[in-house]
């Protein structure tokens, strides 16, 4: 097969009542409020009747065409037709404002943009300020009335190196970076999971994953997606996460497998014990970022392992500790296998010591060469497809260590270690403290300037419901840091917020907690506890 459309065409024909697309129940919701489930036959009808239309309108092989529909089933349909033809999609962020769509429609010259209606008035103002044409097209009118797209970029057939998919990488400095993603990179994602085996086994026809991912997210639409139509499986597709609302979900669309973020384990912990929380179906949670003293607790609590795994945009293939026994007390991800190679570097890209911390750097070691199965490339900017590949390696910018029997263990991103007094501190590892706290529900470290130490640490806490935030508190939650870390990773600036910045996958947006050019320090409410952080002798 040479597409994404060939695979799931395959499992449309060998296995047509399969289910395919479920969206749970969510009463007030615009679309299938009361839930629906559509079998591999369905979905290809409609794909088939799209594929025509795009067709007809002048689609084909090279053209991007840009696909506002949220976590809707409807994207598969439109995804699909698409891939059918050679064109490629680029999915929009449905919490985009106008600025960054903007960005995203010049960036990637969409011939067309495709929107559910509640949206179309502020794509059709991104099309007024973009210099190129950029039509704007209702998903929900029938018949879809689409304008011609122009010359087809591209002769031939489609194939594996045809791109499938447009995903921007949310970026900590400047604009997000569009990686190229082909149908290869896709199939052989999903490919990649299907065979992982181990605790995450995966039975053809049996499965039904649960993802509340968005589709603009290599997770939930290239990796659990192609690796459903591999199978014969069944995507479930919550337009969002809710932890008030997840065992609901997953018992009443029969979920098996679970798809979750670092911040999805404590926010279903905070929820009281409900009947509907043991679900017996659950094989596994696939996912990464549970905090290590969380890890257990989940597990004993809810009756599933969580399968902490690695991965990026830019790889498509993933690492995972899913073979026991699983080290849930630390932060491991992996060994390299399979011809998946790592390396540890250091900041000259020379291979460090074993236990040693330094960036994770990655590549394919087969004939094929080291980019095989990798993103295509950085669109319109060579120069930092380059510099990621420098030396035949990925550099994935996460600084990690690895053990003598080859486990993979996170530490932090590269431009999250605070560097204070000489002494490097993973944000993330003083993150994991605070959020063991039953007084905090959300945090955020971060490096703040100091005249004497170079950086100092500075936490931004959202407080659970019934904490009072306050210098109290603030001086509670440091002392809890002082009896588990290293005096100097103990925050020296606290500051309680109401809430934290997020991408759509949940992920902390650290670069918009604070204006640019403000110094957090000077923040209102900003507690100094720097005078409390001195080395103490540890107890007898």
């Amino acid at each position: 097969m040479d597409s994404v459309f060939d695979a799931f065409m395959a499992t449309a024909a060998a296995a047509p009542d399969h289910v395919f697309l479920v969206a749970p129940p969510a009463p007030g919701r615009a679309y299938h409020p009361d839930g629906v489930e559509l079998t591999y036959g369905e979905v290809r009808a409609g794909v088939l009747e799209l594929r025509d239309v795009y067709a007809a309108a002048g689609f084909g092989h090279g053209h991007r065409v840009a696909l506002l529909l949220e976590n809707r089933p409807e994207f598969f349909f439109h995804y699909l037709a698409l891939n059918a033809l050679g064109c490629g999609i680029v999915p929009i962020n449905p919490d985009y404002r106008h600025d960054e769509m903007l960005y995203q429609m010049e960036h990637s010259e969409a011939a067309v943009v495709v929107s559910i209606a509640s949206r179309l008035a502020d794509l059709e103002a991104v099309a007024r300020a973009r210099a190129r044409p950029l039509p704007v097209v209702s998903a929900e009118r029938r018949p879809l009335a689409l304008p011609g797209p122009g010359a087809t970029p591209r002769a031939g057939r489609p194939g594996l190196d045809t791109e499938c998919s447009l995903l921007y990488t949310s970026g900590t400095t400047g604009r997000p970076k569009g990686c190229v993603l082909t149908n290869f990179y896709y199939l052989n994602a999903g490919a990649w999971y299907r065979d992982l085996g181990g605790r995450l086994a995966i039975e053809p026809g049996r499965e039904r994953f649960y993802n509340p991912l968005p589709l603009f997210h290599m997770n939930c639409q290239a990796v659990t997606a192609t690796c459903a139509m591999l199978t014969a499986n069944g995507l479930i597709l919550p337009e969002r996460f809710s932890p008030g609302r997840w065992w609901r979900d997953i018992a009443v669309t029969r979920a098996t497998i679970v798809h979750y973020l670092g911040v999805v384990p404590p926010l279903l912990l905070n929820q009281p014990p409900a009947p509907e929380e043991r679900q017996p179906r659950v094989k596994f949670g696939f996912g990464a970022g549970v905090e290590p003293e969380l890890h257990e607790r989940f597990e004993k609590r809810f009756g599933f392992p969580l399968v902490e795994v690695w991965g990026m945009t830019e790889t498509g293939r993933i690492y995972a500790d899913h073979r026991e026994p699983r080290q849930i007390a630390t932060r491991a991800f992996g060994r390299p296998f399979g011809g998946f190679d790592a390396r540890v570097v250091d900041d000259h890209d020379r291979a460090v010591a074993r236990g040693t911390e330094g960036e994770l750097v990655v590549r394919w070691s087969g004939p094929e060469g080291p980019r095989h199965g990798f993103f295509a490339g950085y669109l319109k900017n060579p120069e930092a497809t380059a510099e990621a590949w420098r030396g035949g390696w990925f550099h994935t910018g996460d600084v990690v260590r690895q053990a003598a029997d080859g486990m993979l263990y996170f530490v932090d991103r590269k431009k999250n270690i605070i560097r204070r007094a000489g002494e490097n501190i993973a944000a993330a590892e003083v993150e994991a403290t605070l959020q063991a706290h039953e007084a905090v529900a959300q945090v955020a470290v971060l490096a703040v300037p100091d005249e004497i130490r170079e950086e100092e640490v500075m936490a931004c806490v959202v407080p659970m419901a019934g904490a009072t935030p306050g210098r109290a508190l603030a001086e509670g939650l440091f002392e809890w840091c002082l009896q588990r870390l290293a005096y100097f990773k103990a925050p020296g600036w606290l500051l309680f917020v109401p809430s934290l910045p997020t991408t759509g996958t949940q992920k902390v947006q650290k670069a918009q907690i604070f204006p640019r050019g403000e110094d957090p320090r000077a923040r209102p409410g900003a507690i100094d506890l720097r005078e409390r952080k001195k080395r103490r002798a540890p107890p007898a």
